[in-house]
């Protein structure tokens, strides 16, 4: 079992039995204690789990600690419930949920994690979970397609949307987002500068953001005059949709690198971009001297064996931006909509001159 099963196991039995102990939970998956204890200690570096003695509990039902000062203006909310939705707990979200999680407490508000995998069945049997137990509003990342989110504006409670547009489209919706179009341009204008000028583009085709991020990077490139042809746009399936055409993928990129066609790349996501450095030099081609390299959503970039320059969301900020949204809706039902977008830093490294 990889570790992400593992720990998608850990936070399942949490919500269902709100504890666990790591020797019989070992046993009953058939692995070492020693390894869901660095489950277990993994997902609580994220804020996931609580670690206790012998085992772990969910963050809410761990022994509180001092509770946070109020910030400045926030309206009181005592006894509040919210519930938090979210695709996976492993890539992206994790820092989404550190920052909604301060929030929360800041405010006095228990905060209650649901996880989707991405499946929409499973998703809205997390929300009808989480409005069994009364929940007060939710906050949720939708996985599906914006045509099919209507059901959100029938739940009966407030509710913002977590890293989606498609606000306008749901009747009630407000919504937190990060500015994926204005971190690509901020890739693209640091590849222009450093002097490439062909400058590519390789997206994941699943990536819920991946429009956005070309349309950055499109107008990034109109607003400084360099050419945008498709020839140098690619997209990758995900791993574990088509391993041989995802290969194929990436040797058909690589040997435009290796023909001179582009100079530069931004790179959605991490994981991709790590998997095309040692592809590159298996071709005798070299980061940055060949082909400068931005990644885009700064997971692991840094971990890289060339450290990897990239655009990082502000997850955190916005799991907290989230959570203060919901919570002056939840004060003051009838306040104006608001949607929230807030702007990705660059993270400068090796990669890129």
């Amino acid at each position: 079992m990889h570790a992400q099963d593992r720990h998608q196991a850990i936070l399942r039995r949490l919500r269902e039995r709100g504890s666990l102990r790591v020797t019989d939970f070992a046993e009953e998956l058939k692995v070492s204690a020693v390894t869901v204890r660095r489950d277990v200690e993994a997902l609580a570096e994220r804020g996931l789990v609580a670690r206790v003695h012998g085992g772990a509990l969910l963050p809410e039902t761990a022994p509180a600690a001092a509770p946070a000062p109020r910030p400045t203006g926030a309206p009181p909310a005592p006894g509040l419930v919210f519930g938090l939705v979210v695709p996976a707990a492993d890539y992206y979200y994790p820092e989404v949920i550190k920052g909604a999680r301060e929030a929360a407490a800041a405010r006095g508000i228990r905060l209650v994690l649901g996880i989707s995998q991405y499946r929409p069945e499973e998703e809205r049997a997390q929300v009808g979970q989480l409005l069994g137990h009364g929940i007060d509003g939710l906050l949720i990342a939708p996985c599906g397609p914006a045509g099919d989110q209507d059901w959100l504006a029938a739940l009966g409670v407030p509710f913002a949307l977590v890293e989606r547009r498609f606000g306008d489209d749901v009747p009630g919706a407000e919504r937190v987002v990060t500015d994926h179009a204005h971190g690509a341009r901020l890739a693209v204008r640091h590849l222009a500068r450093s002097g490439r000028e062909r400058i590519g583009l390789l997206l994941r085709a699943d990536s819920p953001h991946g429009a956005l991020v070309e349309e950055g990077y499109l107008g990034g490139l109109a607003s400084l005059g360099l050419p945008a042809p498709e020839s140098l746009r690619f997209t990758i399936t995900a791993p574990e949709a088509d391993a041989e055409r995802r290969d194929a993928q990436l040797d058909a990129f690589t040997g435009a690198v290796g023909a001179g066609l582009l100079d530069a790349v931004l790179v959605h996501n991490d994981h991709d971009a790590i998997v095309l450095l040692p592809r590159l030099r298996a071709r005798g081609l070299s980061v940055p001297g060949d082909l400068a390299i931005v990644a885009y959503d700064d997971e692991v970039a840094a971990l890289a064996d060339i450290p990897l320059t990239a655009v990082a969301p502000p997850k955190r900020a916005v799991g907290v931006a989230a959570v203060d949204l919901l919570a002056l809706r939840v004060a003051d039902p009838g306040r104006p909509r608001h949607h929230l977008s807030i702007l990705p830093e660059l993270k400068l490294r090796a990669s890129t001159p």
